[in-house]
């Protein structure tokens, strides 16, 4: 395993497609197990192949209790809103206010191409939606309503 380097929102790989993954290999594996690790490190919640430059669809979400591996996922199903400070590890130190599902649910395939199925609310359904983005080259910036400023951070932090 190894820490991968996590591009910033000027490098171009970040604003592509990413394609399907096709092959259940060790070389997914290992890069299911970088991105474990490079997550960790960078105390995020979530992270996109795109973002250590890797034009697959692959997402690692952490849960609390476990980090959650999304291999092609597609985003099933969505409800309600809400409406929150987003931060990308691909933009360091800035965060946007963002509307995003409530609730969302996604199904996707493991690390040997077994299907599956998550849900999550708040939080995990932000980041499914987010990172999901990350798959199809749009980053959240690009659909923020605005970035927050330093007070308002500040304010919400009390």
């Amino acid at each position: 395993m190894g820490l991968r380097k996590i591009l910033t929102d000027k490098d171009p790989a970040l604003h592509k497609v990413c394609r399907p993954v096709v092959n259940f290999d060790g070389r997914l594996h290992r890069l299911l197990d970088d991105m474990r690790e490079t997550l960790v490190e960078a105390n995020g919640v979530g992270l996109a192949a795109p973002q250590v430059g890797i034009l697959r669809r692959v997402v690692i979400v952490d849960l609390g209790d476990e980090i959650l591996e999304l291999v092609n996922p597609q985003l099933l199903e969505t409800d309600g809103e809400q409406e929150g400070a987003e931060g990308c590890l691909s933009v360091p130190g800035k965060y946007g206010l963002v509307k995003r599902p409530n609730f969302a649910r996604v199904r996707a395939q493991d690390r040997d191409g077994q299907w599956y199925e998550a849900e999550g609310e708040e939080l995990i359904a932000r980041c499914f939606c987010h990172e999901l983005d990350h798959l199809d080259g749009i980053m959240y910036t690009e659909v923020m309503e605005r970035f927050l400023t330093e007070e308002e951070l500040n304010a919400d932090e009390e």
